[in-house]
């Protein structure tokens, strides 16, 4: 077993705080999220559908289950290339658009919680509004698992 070398941090102590996952981490992150959005994904085309339109904002001009359709397939193209794209930049990249997905998405989350939309079991306030903590952690994850931020430096710098 390898072990990891301590460091210390800014005040001082050692651990491993701060440092970032490692592969074996980032490969399995990468393949959760994947599985999570093909599974997402084949909701918004089937059983699901009428639920993920309770997401859709009421004052976005187009018909919501037109949105629910589109942004499932989106979800299945998503998860499909987290799960066989493990070559970086392509990887990186990956994980950035979906990253940039989940923020797309987060409006019709937040206008769930302030229309009082009802789904997933979320029927009430209090539920839609810890919903929209765990967004965040959908974008962040997306990045380290794929380690998308440093890939998306790395094009735009050339390198």
């Amino acid at each position: 077993m390898t072990v990891r070398p301590r460091r210390r941090d800014a005040a001082g102590t050692t651990g491993t705080a701060g440092t970032p996952p490692g592969p074996a981490v980032r490969a399995l992150g990468q393949l959760a999220l994947g599985g999570v959005l093909l599974s997402a994904g084949a909701g918004h085309l089937t059983a699901l559908r009428e639920e993920f339109q309770a997401q859709v904002p009421s004052w976005l001009p187009a018909d919501p289950d037109h949105v629910v359709v589109a942004s499932g397939v989106v979800e299945l193209a998503l998860g499909a290339a987290l799960v066989g794209v493990w070559r970086q930049p392509a990887r990186g990249v990956v994980g950035a658009l979906a990253a940039a997905f989940f923020v797309a998405v987060f409006p019709g989350n937040v206008a769930q919680l302030t229309e009082r939309r009802d789904a997933f079991g979320l029927d009430s306030d209090a539920k839609r509004a810890v919903r929209l903590l765990f967004q965040p952690l959908l974008v962040g994850g997306a990045l380290a698992a794929t380690d998308g931020t440093q890939t998306l430096r790395r094009l735009r710098s050339g390198r």
